[in-house]
């Protein structure tokens, strides 16, 4: 299975936290992206570097998938996926956005749909069940059925849960990119991932138009299985090329310690260098905390990566640089 594969891949190394990191922020691009708010990758990374207020709000609403996500392993070790979970993950997603709303973490307690904007409901693509004690009753019958202990294979469980949820649409925003959420961490609650690196968005990014009528085909014809096989699809392909990205990192690392040992460099400097596959954007004060040395110390290993062509200032800026490893860049991106 690919996705034992890439479990096993990321369990593997010494410090499975630094490629989640970005493998994380990937996901939070593309989640975003599907929903309407675009920003360039590279400045999702260069944002952990600058203060809130300055970030414009798709950066924003990009953080909070960033920090849902974050909150959400942490809630898993101690607890199931349940309904005051993703009341809280929602509240975290919308936080600061148009759909920080009343009813923000809670069930919706107004009628919405998917279709035009500004068009009345007669035109809408698919109008999800009305709240109230229909719908309550609704997420709580989902609730327990992602919970159950039964034969269905993992992957078709997530096919299965990721349909239902998007159909009962139980918020009043931020459906989407919750349920996609959800769906990673099913995984994770499985203990078939150890942690949240599967990147799904991309390719249902690439996939946008079958994504969406597939979910509206199910309710149409009532049939699951095509369903089921394109998530499967998605989970296959995306866990496949992840371990594909994971080996071309550490291969990259490997490569570019090596170099630098030839050319006589040592210290910091190499410190820094082992762990840009998880930090492909830093700043000089990141660096430092990293290798747990003086900014001073560290600032002069990051002019030396500098000059040796692995580190480029993005900023322009003679104070809070911000510099970027374009190699590690150039696979992540992929």
């Amino acid at each position: 299975m690919e996705v034992a594969r890439l479990d096993q891949a990321v369990s593997q190394l010494p410090n499975p936290d630094i490629l989640v990191r970005p493998i994380v922020r990937r996901e939070a691009t593309s989640t975003s992206a599907l929903e309407g708010t675009y920003a360039p990758f590279d400045e999702v990374l260069e944002a952990d570097f600058i203060e809130e207020r300055h970030l414009p709000s798709e950066i924003k609403e990009i953080r909070n998938y960033v920090r849902a996500t974050e909150r959400a392993v942490e809630l898993l070790r101690t607890r199931p996926l349940s309904r005051g979970m993703i009341g809280e993950l929602q509240k975290i997603l919308v936080s600061g956005t148009p759909g920080d709303t009343y009813d923000a973490g809670d069930i919706r307690k107004r009628q919405v749909y998917i279709g035009p904007k500004n068009r009345p409901i007669q035109e809408a693509r698919f109008v999800p069940p009305p709240p109230g004690d229909l719908l309550a009753q609704g997420v709580s019958d989902w609730e327990k059925w992602v919970n159950a202990v039964n034969d269905v294979p993992v992957v078709a469980k997530m096919a299965l849960a990721h349909y239902q949820f998007e159909t009962l649409h139980p918020y009043a925003d931020g459906n989407g990119r919750l349920g996609r959420l959800i769906a990673i961490l099913q995984l994770v609650q499985e203990g078939v991932l150890r942690f949240p690196v599967l990147n799904l968005s991309p390719w249902l990014e690439s996939n946008r138009d079958a994504y969406i009528d597939g979910l509206l085909q199910v309710t149409l014809s009532g049939e699951y299985s095509p369903w089921v096989s394109f998530f499967s699809e998605a989970v296959r392909l995306q866990a496949r090329s992840t371990v594909r990205q994971i080996g071309q990192l550490l291969n990259l690392r490997e490569s570019m310690v090596t170099d630098l040992r030839i050319a006589g460099v040592k210290g910091a400097a190499l410190e820094i260098v082992e762990d840009l596959i998880g930090y492909p954007v830093i700043d000089v004060p990141t660096a430092a905390a990293m290798i747990g040395k003086s900014f001073e110390t560290a600032n002069k290993a990051v002019a030396r990566l500098v000059e040796a062509g692995i580190l480029r200032e993005l900023t322009g800026r003679a104070k809070n640089r911000v510099f970027g490893c374009d190699r590690v860049l150039a696979i992540i991106r992929l």
